[in-house]
């Protein structure tokens, strides 16, 4: 065979390969939804949020602890200011967010929060914010205390370790220790970029504690948000570009064994769970195609899903609210409280509504 029918053949095949990449990454970023609009009542926008809530947690009292202003290469940016934590007491009538102090040796300039958590320590009280950090763009993790009465973060260390490379969120289950995902295999940003067109499933979960450091689940596409169940036993992992939610159980040695997957439709980001009923809520994007292009004129849309009993053999998954685009973009986080839902979004606005 000549030459140039050797080269001839090559490029055929590259053009399939090239092609069939193509039309599974359409399908994973769920390339040709198109967004629709579901509304809850009495909704508006959160005074003073900006520049996005990327994770919104809260504790059993009503305080809610916003993640804002986070700033990535890939995407839009509202604000140059550093990051910051708020809260928002939802039982307050007048719903004003509160900038956080953060008190000790932080870089409060290089603060660029991420994915949250709380603790609370059974034998104080003393209640514990972790908070994935992206410090010109590094990965690691920050633990404070909160200081409620100052309403503030008392800095106490950070956590670095070469396992911890591309942290997307986390869940706190100790003082000093928590489960979290890498939403990617590799920290160069070509490199990055193949992982999703390859289909590559090498995304993980990390067990961190002053003691131990391991992967202790893996095979994930995109590992995105992460939580825990009421009783403390099973995990509960968004895999963003299979649509799903993966449930995994948590063994005497921290590592988790693969109980089931649920489809949900969408591509989920961080996960909330009622503290209560055990049921998720998530904030989850739509289509892909219009959140790679962020393009102003056909902007992301923004969807939340429950998902009920999901350990049983029927979880029930249900939309609860979508927009296009038109008034929330990018929603990347939903909690509830007390007839009340908040939606976060990566790096615009965020939102309260009724619930039905």
């Amino acid at each position: 065979m000549g030459k140039l029918a050797v080269l001839s053949l090559s490029v055929a095949a590259l053009a399939v390969l090239i092609g069939e990449r193509l039309i599974t990454l359409r399908h994973l970023s769920l390339y040709y939804r198109e967004p629709t609009q579901n509304y809850l009542p009495n909704c508006h926008h959160i005074e003073g949020i900006e520049c996005g809530a990327e994770d919104i947690t809260i504790l059993a009292n009503g305080l809610a602890f916003l993640s804002t202003c986070v700033k990535h290469p890939d995407l839009p940016s509202y604000s140059d200011d550093p990051g910051k934590i708020y809260t928002l007491n939802l039982l307050d009538s007048k719903m004003k967010i509160k900038a956080m102090n953060v008190k000790g040796d932080l870089d409060k300039d290089s603060f660029n929060p991420h994915g949250i958590s709380l603790y609370t320590d059974d034998k104080d009280g003393a209640i514990y914010l972790f908070v994935v950090n992206y410090p010109q763009g590094n990965s690691q993790v920050e633990i404070f205390r909160f200081v409620e009465d100052e309403n503030a973060l008392q800095y106490i260390k950070t956590i670095k370790h070469e396992l911890l490379h591309n942290v997307n969120d986390i869940v706190a289950v100790g003082t000093e220790s928590f489960y979290a995902t890498n939403d990617h295999y590799f920290t160069n940003e070509i490199l990055k970029s193949v992982e999703p067109f390859l289909s590559l499933p090498w995304c993980d979960v990390v067990y961190y504690s002053p003691q131990t450091v391991q992967v202790v689940a893996g095979g994930f596409l995109l590992a995105n948000g992460i939580n825990i169940s009421p009783d403390k036993r099973h995990l509960y992992v968004s895999d963003l570009l299979k649509h799903k939610i993966v449930v995994l159980e948590i063994q005497k040695n921290t590592v988790l064994s693969h109980v089931k997957e649920v489809d949900v439709g969408s591509l989920c980001d961080n996960i909330e769970v009622d503290r209560e009923s055990g049921d998720l809520w998530l904030g989850c994007h739509p289509n892909g195609r219009n959140w790679l292009l962020q393009d102003p004129n056909n902007p992301p849309g923004s969807e939340v899903i429950r998902i009920e009993n999901i350990l049983s053999e029927k979880p029930k998954v249900t939309q609860v609210y979508a927009d296009d685009g038109s008034v929330i973009i990018a929603s990347s986080v939903a909690t509830p409280y007390g007839g009340k839902l908040l939606i976060g979004t990566v790096y615009q606005k965020a939102l309260i509504c009724d619930l039905k």
